[in-house]
């Protein structure tokens, strides 16, 4: 057998392609039974996906009100603001109240219907630059293709919430890039951001541990920090002191999701003063305490 070296990768076209590097990280997916979900101007780092398999939840972004329907997935993308409502027990006007059990192979279904929000949820990340995207509410209808892979997750999820196989990450997976192509390309202006902000982007991400000041963001892109602070902002809609606030926050989320560090520990490894600055910054830009957070009483 002779080893062929002299075509790049194996591929004997010259043209060249250009691709998109997605990064989708999991971060957990859930089945359950909700009999309260009164949360209130949550706002998180991260991506959802919600199916309701029946009537009577609801979701709240701004003016916009969405009765969800069981035909359709809602995809919310990360620090949208938002609050959700299980409507025949809504109790609270402010905080996060959620109560509920794990969906097994015990239950059948159509026993907790009348009394049960029947609830999926997936939270995710997609990676550099795609976890900037514009805030909101995105309904998209179910497909065929769709309703399988649900119907496939929820029977998996009621065997099993914890160890996941690999055919079942690979489905997931699946699922959430499928659901993806049904958003309008003006969710994406990402992709087309100043390329000068997307390396200080890539920088922070790899530096997110250190303190990122605008002078030594600047100087990476040989930008006057005034000049560099403007079109930060005018590419991110945001500035860069509130964009690596919100990614410290975003690494502190999934440090408590896949990690058993305090928040002392994360506070210090993610360069703030203390732990009661990290608190300020994470309460106010997620609603939570760290603490609550910790705890996993949302969804």
């Amino acid at each position: 057998m002779k080893f062929v070296k002299d075509i790049q990768l194996g591929d004997p076209s010259q043209n060249h392609q250009n691709f998109i590097d997605v990064k989708l990280k999991l971060l957990c997916c859930r089945y359950w039974l909700l009999d309260l979900w009164d949360c209130h101007e949550m706002v998180f780092p991260f991506w959802r996906i919600y199916w309701n398999k029946n009537a009577g939840g609801q979701l709240i972004h701004q003016d916009n009100i969405f009765d969800m329907d069981p035909d359709y997935i809602y995809i919310i993308p990360p620090f949208t603001s938002f609050s959700t409502h299980y409507t025949k027990h809504k109790i609270y006007n402010e905080g996060i109240h959620v109560s509920g059990k794990h969906l097994n192979t015990n239950h059948n279904e159509i026993d907790y219907e009348d009394k049960f929000l029947i609830h999926f949820f997936a939270h995710f990340n997609l990676g550099v630059p795609f976890d900037n995207v514009y805030p909101g509410i995105i309904k998209i209808e179910l497909t065929d293709y769709l309703r399988d892979r649900l119907a496939y997750l929820t029977m998996r999820l009621k065997i099993e919430n914890s160890d996941f196989k690999l055919t079942f990450n690979l489905k997931l997976q699946a699922f959430i890039k499928e659901a993806l192509t049904n958003i309008g390309p003006e969710l994406w202006k990402a992709i087309n951001i100043d390329e000068r902000v997307l390396k200080v982007i890539r920088y922070i991400e790899v530096n997110i541990a250190n303190k990122l000041s605008n002078t030594e963001m600047s100087s990476l892109i040989n930008m006057a920090p005034n000049s560099f602070a403007r079109l930060f902002k005018d590419e991110m809609n945001t500035t860069l002191h509130k964009f690596i606030q919100n990614r410290k926050i975003a690494k502190s989320c999934e440090l408590f999701e896949h990690t058993n560090q305090s928040i002392e520990d994360i506070s210090f490894n993610l360069g703030f003063s203390d732990r009661y600055h990290f608190s300020r910054v994470f309460k106010s830009a997620t609603g939570l305490t760290p603490a609550a957070y910790k705890s996993g009483k949302y969804t």
